[in-house]
This record gives C-alpha cells, structure tokens and sequence, in this order.
C-alpha cells in the first residue's frame, strides 16, 4: 500500500481494439506547451488581470468563446450575478501608484476620486484621533480591533476616507473584511510597506493621496461552455474538465489560473476531432475568486439527469507554476479519497511516465467542490510543494505574472489530463 496521502497507480485497463498507450499517444503528441504559453500570455499581458464582474473578465469570455468556436464545438454562454463589485486605485500627489485591495461595503468616491492629506490613526482606536483627523484620510494599521470598528471611529472624528496597512510583511494589499457593517466612506487596505511609505510622507510632506472606488451595480460573470456529444450509438456519460478563468485584483493571474485555462483550450483542441463515446463537456467557469460562484451555477444548472450520467469532473488549477518547490501534481478530492478521476489519471501517469510525482490529497476550495456536492467524482489537478502541500509564493499576489510560468509544466498537465479523458470518452 501506498503512503499515506499519496496514491498508488491502478492498473491501465486497455480499450477493445486498441491499446490505452495508443490512445494517450494520440493525445500527447499533439498537446503544444508553445500554443499554451501563448495563451497564457495573451490572458495575462494583453488582457491583464480579470476580476469578476469587469470588463476585462467579458473580455476572456469572448476570447475563450471564439476560439472553442472556431474548434466546431457547440458553445453556450451562461451569465449569473454575482451582486457589486467594488474596484480601487489609489496616487500620491507625485503621481506613484500605490496597489489597493477595496472590501465590499466601501463607499465609493466620485468619478474624479477623493483627494486629501492622510492623518496617522495609529491602530484606528477613539483615542487615537483628534480634530486633526477631520476632513483627511486616515492612515490606520492593522490589529487590535476589527477593521469595521476602526472605520466607523475614523468617520466619528470626521474622516472622509480610510486606508488600511497591514502589520506583517506580504506581497500583496490586505483586503480588511468589513462583515456586514455599514460603513460611511470609502475604504482601501494596503500593503506593510506603502503603509509606512505613506507614514514617512505625512512626516515629511503632508503625505497628500487621491482615492478612487468605483462601483459596478448589479454585476454579472459568465461561464462557456462547450460541448461535443458522440455519435449515434455512443454511451450516455459525460466528462466535464473545468477551469476558472477570473482573477483576483492586481493580479495577473498567470498561474491563478491562466495556466488551467490555457491547459483546457489546449485539451479541447485536441479533442475536437477524434471519435469519441461519451460527451465531453469544457466549462471556464467564472467568479471562482470570489466563493466557487461560476461552478456552483454550472452545477445548479445540470439537470438530475445530467447529474446521473456525469462519469467524472478534471479540474485544472494553478497547474503551470514554475515554482522549483511544486515538484508534485496534487489531485484534490473532497474527501481525501480515490475515484474514476484520480484512478485514471494515476494510471495514465503511470503509462506515459509523467515526471511530477501524484499525490493524492484531501482538500476543497477549488471548483471541483460543487460537483463533488452532487455526487460527481470529482479532482482537482494542482501543483503543490510535497510534504507541506504549499502553493507558490505568487499566489494571489502581483508577482502572478507569466514570468513564473512553466511551458514545460504546462505540457505536463495536458499530457496527463488530455490523455487521462480521452481513455474515458474513448472505450
């Protein structure tokens, strides 16, 4: 038996009439790690980073549409809302950017944003304010109290605006949660570092800012779906490979999850012509970011039908980092358990010689987790650090860019996947 949390390869089980080595070699010898590259790049140069709700996320979705049309599936958009979506940008006088995470429930500024001098507020405590704090954005650290409670003392002294520091070191803005409390003005949450960046500029110049928060009312997502049913006489399954292909804000998402997205474009291409007996179905969910939101629809959607006759679900997540320490493809299920998903791709590697090593690993929060609620097999293929099952130091921050993307392990991911579904829409 093998060690726990990794799992043990089940024996190939040949398809009549040809071998499952023939069937993989017909899917990974034509799987193009440039033509994944490439597309990883358009996703997070040209389009950059694709928060839910934005115009740059319908942008991806009519890029993705487009090109599953172009392959002759029978594509399906679904929308969904997904309620408001807040966005920020935050400038000093001198004209510096400064990265800013905006929480729901900020307030928003006019158009032309809210220009005024920051006041230090300490830990954002009453007594840490004066009447020097009216009319200014107040500059507050994180810790001690909850982050509503500091906005909410700031308001009460008279400021018109807040902006929230971490008090740890991390590559990216904090983004201070403020529960379901109201809050009066707007509010940003901003790295260890701008914050004392901001703070030296109080000291020094006045520290003058200009905050803009935008609000989109009413905001949709999309997912795409595409679908390829086999010919008359076929079996009645369907196999769904899913991808989200949203990003958080400021965040490229090269690896977040162009690289899951780019893998199952990939693997669509390849699929699009070769005779199949089940139904395969490519869904790019969106609004993943914000709670799992595009796959829950998709899945809300299926039919109990659909449901009885889903054979499995191939979740593709973060599968192209080049992080040195994500030596392993984790394969995530729900309950830590093996199932037709896990066991073919075990298999598949096995046969093709995938180099990564496969670990089984119980885990949720990715978009495998609404399928596995309605009792579809379901894994989520992603790259960890084994034995700690770390994610790359790029997650979720601006340093998810395609510079620490692997062409290589690109390919990797859609050698094992592609193959690992073909064997099971191919009997």
């Amino acid at each position: 038996m093998a060690p726990a949390g990794v799992f043990e390869p089940a024996k190939a089980v040949a398809a009549p009439g040809q071998s499952a080595a023939a069937f993989d070699q017909k899917v990974i010898n034509r799987i193009s790690a440039d033509r994944m590259y490439e597309d990883v790049y358009h996703l997070t140069e040209t389009i950059g980073p694709r928060v839910a709700g934005t115009p740059a996320e319908k942008e991806t979705t009519d890029f993705i549409k487009e090109r599953l049309l172009s392959y002759g599936y029978d594509v399906e958009i679904q929308e969904f809302a997904i309620g408001d979506t807040v966005l920020g940008h935050l400038q000093t006088d001198a004209g510096n950017e400064v990265l800013v995470n905006v929480p729901a429930g900020s307030a928003a500024t006019a158009d032309t944003g809210l220009t005024a001098s920051l006041y230090d507020g300490g830990l954002g405590y009453p007594e840490d304010f004066s009447t020097e704090a009216v009319g200014k954005i107040a500059l507050i650290s994180r810790g001690g109290i909850p982050f509503a409670e500091k906005v909410n003392n700031a308001y009460a002294a008279g400021a018109v605006g807040v902006l929230i520091y971490n008090n740890i070191e991390q590559p990216g803005p904090i983004n201070p949660s403020l529960g379901s409390a109201a809050v009066q003005i707007p509010v940003g949450g901003i790295t260890k570092a701008s914050g004392e960046a901001l703070l030296a500029d109080v000291e020094a110049v006045g520290g003058n800012v200009t905050l803009t928060v935008s609000a989109i009312e009413n905001a949709t997502s999309q997912n795409i779906i595409a679908t390829r049913t086999p010919k008359k006489g076929g079996g009645d399954g369907i196999v769904h490979v899913t991808a989200h292909y949203d990003s958080v804000p400021f965040a490229a998402g090269a690896s977040d999850n162009a690289s899951g997205t780019a893998t199952a474009l990939e693997i669509a291409r390849v699929l699009k012509s070769y005779p199949i007996d089940e139904e395969v179905r490519f869904a790019f969910v969106g609004a993943e970011e914000i709670g799992l939101v595009g796959s829950r629809y998709y899945v809300s959607q299926l039919s109990q039908d659909e449901i009885s006759r889903s054979i499995g679900n191939f979740n593709m997540d973060m599968v192209g980092t080049s992080w040195e320490n994500a030596t392993a493809i984790y394969m995530n299920t729900l309950d830590g358990q093996p199932n037709i998903v896990s066991e073919t791709a075990a298999a598949t590697g096995k046969r093709i010689g995938t180099p990564s090593e496969l670990i089984l690993y119980q885990r949720g929060a990715s978009d495998h987790v609404p399928f596995y609620e309605a009792g579809i097999a379901a894994v989520n293929f992603i790259r960890r650090e084994p034995g700690t099952a770390n994610l790359e130091p790029y997650y979720h921050t601006p340093l998810d860019t395609i510079e620490f993307v692997s062409a290589e392990r690109l390919k990797e991911a859609g050698d094992l996947v592609g193959a690992s579904v073909y064997q099971l829409i191919k009997k």
